[in-house]
């Protein structure tokens, strides 16, 4: 016989069944154990909202029909870490040094738009940074803003000679400019990301665009340049762009990065790949994604390559992995060089980009995991 639950004692259930989830996450979260986030098309469903300061793991399951990803952003929007392009059926982790106690969001942003589902999560006491503990952890963060001082300065340069080019009507010189100027921004992206709305004034897609967003950025000039011609607003655009990419590049070399964002960025320019590159959409009007495919690759090579001396006295194996799949990735981009550049992304076949997308997932397998073996 079934019994019939009354509304009263149905919610007294429901309430007990959330305070046991809620407690059962809280200690696995204690024990240093995943916090398990199920993630639907309207939901974000996280099983503790507290840690303890220190390395914390989350561990996403879509359970919807968009492809989703998820977020963990301090005050003020700052992204603490992320993971990208979970699609329908998958479970991805993530882990995140949160050496601060305070108050941070958890989010889930089904079909990868808009802010996405949100929900408190309040980080307790305090722990050392693995920088500060380890002295290759430390090492390694260090030289990485090196390689990020630089690729902010090259980019704030070339985009001033690109934005003059612009704004001179010399449409030739532009679009020649256009792909070369880009690849420092695409080698740096995960910190570029960082910045709250800076990103997407540089980079948004147009059909990226959410309602009342203003289009600008780079893909706004790729748009004008090579589809609709030079716009009354275009200079305007253009100096926009160099005031975003002069503020971005000031916040970018101040950034305190941490070795799991190394790790983390170091996947996060595959997904990039992954979900824009391969696809063809990043560079929809110019179609020069393979570019972009290459800095993204030059940037995780960079993070990895910091990183190298702590990932090869912890696992040497994954190591080897990690170079011998990068060096098939580099293999299929060297073949489609053309000049000082590559082919154009409408020039590739079909079964060219299947062969593409085949080796970017073959990477980023072992690159799933170097965040793991950084975060022992």
């Amino acid at each position: 016989m079934t019994l019939r639950k009354t509304p009263l004692a149905a919610a007294g259930l429901a309430a007990l069944l959330v305070l046991s989830a809620c407690s059962g996450g809280d200690q696995n979260a204690a024990a240093g154990g995943p916090i398990t986030v199920e993630a639907t098309d309207s939901a974000c469903t996280v099983s503790a909202t507290t840690a303890n300061a220190g390395n914390v793991t989350f561990e996403v399951t879509n359970k919807g029909t968009k492809v989703t990803e998820f977020y963990l952003y301090a005050e003020g929007d700052r992204i603490m870490g992320e993971v990208e392009n979970i699609a329908p059926g998958l479970t991805r982790k993530l882990t995140v040094e949160v050496p601060d106690a305070g108050a941070y969001q958890t989010a889930c942003k089904p079909g990868m738009t808009g802010d996405g589902i949100r929900g408190a999560f309040t980080v307790t006491g305090g722990a050392a940074r693995q920088a500060d503990a380890n002295t290759k952890l430390g090492d390694a963060t260090k030289s990485y803003a090196t390689y990020v001082a630089s690729q902010s300065d090259a980019l704030l340069t070339e985009t001033r000679k690109f934005a003059d080019a612009v704004k001179s009507g010399n449409v030739d010189d532009a679009k020649a400019r256009y792909a070369p100027t880009r690849v420092y921004y695409e080698r740096i992206e995960p910190v570029a990301e960082k910045f709250g709305d800076l990103d997407p004034a540089i980079d948004v897609r147009e059909a990226d665009l959410e309602e009342g967003q203003q289009f600008t950025g780079f893909h706004r000039l790729e748009k004008d340049l090579w589809v609709t011609g030079l716009q009354d607003d275009t200079a305007q655009v253009a100096d926009k762009l160099v005031a975003d990419v002069t503020t971005l590049v000031t916040q970018a070399k101040a950034i305190q990065l941490t070795p799991l964002d190394l790790a983390n960025g170091a996947k996060e320019l595959l997904d990039e790949v992954a979900t824009g590159k391969i696809t063809g959409e990043e560079e929809i009007f110019s179609h020069t994604d393979l570019w972009d495919f290459q800095a993204n690759l030059d940037g995780s090579e960079a993070a990895i390559q910091a990183l190298r001396p702590v990932l090869a006295e912890r696992d040497p194996q994954l190591v080897s992995e990690v170079d011998a799949q990068f060096k098939n990735v580099q293999t299929l981009l060297d073949a489609q060089r053309a000049g000082d550049g590559f082919k154009y992304y409408t020039e590739l076949s079909q079964d060219q980009i299947r062969e593409f997308a085949s080796a970017v997932d073959a990477l980023s397998e072992p690159l799933s995991r170097t965040a793991e073996v950084v975060a022992q």
